[in-house]
């Protein structure tokens, strides 16, 4: 195994003039040196370009590409082509990285090697004003799931590993298929196969990236993000990787998501018990199914349980009860909201 391996680092970049120096100089910062950059415009209409230009002329690491198709994954698929780094890292072009990113990732990295990956907290902050309160909670969530390694036994709620801050050995990103599912959102995805696969992630409690809020980055303004409950994609990868067909089915949680992910179920065409605590639909049929009290659950033989409340008070009751019942998560029970 090499001491010091090649990172490369596939970096997207569209219309970012205005926050692109400060993450190129956060690269050329860095204290792990063998790494190369491949930073590859897509299609932008300001400096960017000129702007990666620069700085590829003044540092021979840095690999100055133009994508030839546009959006962000073909834009990755071109960079990632032509990397020639044993480890793979992303970076986005309005972020920044503290000096001993790559350095932990790849210290971290070679104690395991191939099979793994190795996944770091995130910090957000902006410019200017204050980094809004949904960014703060989501940034909290990561950097404990970070923080405990419990990636797998979180994914089903959200993103579990932000696209920046993860390190992988290349042969082992192309064995889940890189970056060539046209899937947004593709870091949510790309978790979902290192799922899948059964990579094993090791979580670091220490900050390795510093993400940027603003109002017009692409997770708030592509239609492609507008719902971020993603629940399509999650029951996809649910009945992948944790159905099982012969284990009965539970829904529990009757308010929007609830009607929404019973929809989805039913396309399916897989039966499920409905429940939920609110006395008022209680023994309601809706959509054709009959709503049960959540005690219906105890009664059950070794349901598999989808939880789709969103209240954090709810989301505590509901795991205290499951917990009494003796189910565990990953294995009996999983949260999507």
């Amino acid at each position: 195994m090499e001491k010091e391996p090649l990172v490369s680092i596939i970096l997207a970049a569209k219309n970012t003039g205005p926050f692109l120096e400060a993450c190129l100089d956060s690269v050329l910062n860095q204290t792990y040196t063998n790494w190369e950059l491949l930073a590859i415009n897509d299609h932008s209409t300001d400096d960017t370009p000129a702007i990666i230009n620069a700085y590829a002329q003044k540092d021979k690491r840095i690999k100055f590409l133009n994508s030839d198709q546009p959006k962000l994954i073909p834009t990755l698929q071109y960079g990632y082509a032509r990397a020639k780094g044993s480890l793979i890292n992303r970076m986005d072009s309005d972020d920044k990285m503290p000096d001993y990113k790559l350095q932990i990732l790849v210290d971290e990295w070679l104690k395991y090697g191939k099979g793994h990956v190795i996944a770091g907290g995130t910090k957000h902050f902006v410019d200017e004003g204050v980094v809004g309160d949904g960014f703060l909670r989501y940034e909290k969530w990561l950097n404990e799931v970070a923080r405990t390694s419990s990636h797998y036994q979180e994914i089903y709620k959200e993103c579990v590993i932000p696209s920046h801050c993860w390190i992988i050995h290349k042969d082992d990103l192309d064995a889940i298929d890189a970056f060539n599912p046209i899937i947004y959102p593709e870091d949510y995805d790309l978790c979902f196969r290192m799922y899948r696969a059964k990579l094993k992630v090791i979580g670091i409690d220490k900050i390795l990236h510093y993400w940027r809020d603003r109002s017009n980055r692409i997770s708030r303004t592509w239609e492609e993000y507008e719902d971020n409950r993603y629940f399509e994609m999650k029951l996809r990868f649910f009945y992948e990787i944790d159905r099982d067909q012969n284990r009965p089915l539970v829904l529990w949680g009757a308010g929007r998501n609830g009607k929404d992910m019973a929809k989805l179920l039913q396309s399916y065409k897989d039966n499920f018990h409905w429940v939920c605590d609110n006395e008022r639909k209680i023994g309601k049929d809706i959509y054709g199914v009959k709503m049960e009290h959540y005690n219906t659950v105890a009664s059950l033989k070794n349901p598999q349980i989808i939880i789709v409340v969103a209240s954090p008070d709810g989301k505590i009751e509901i795991k205290e009860k499951l917990n009494s019942w003796n189910k565990k998560p990953v294995n009996d029970y999983w949260f999507f909201a």
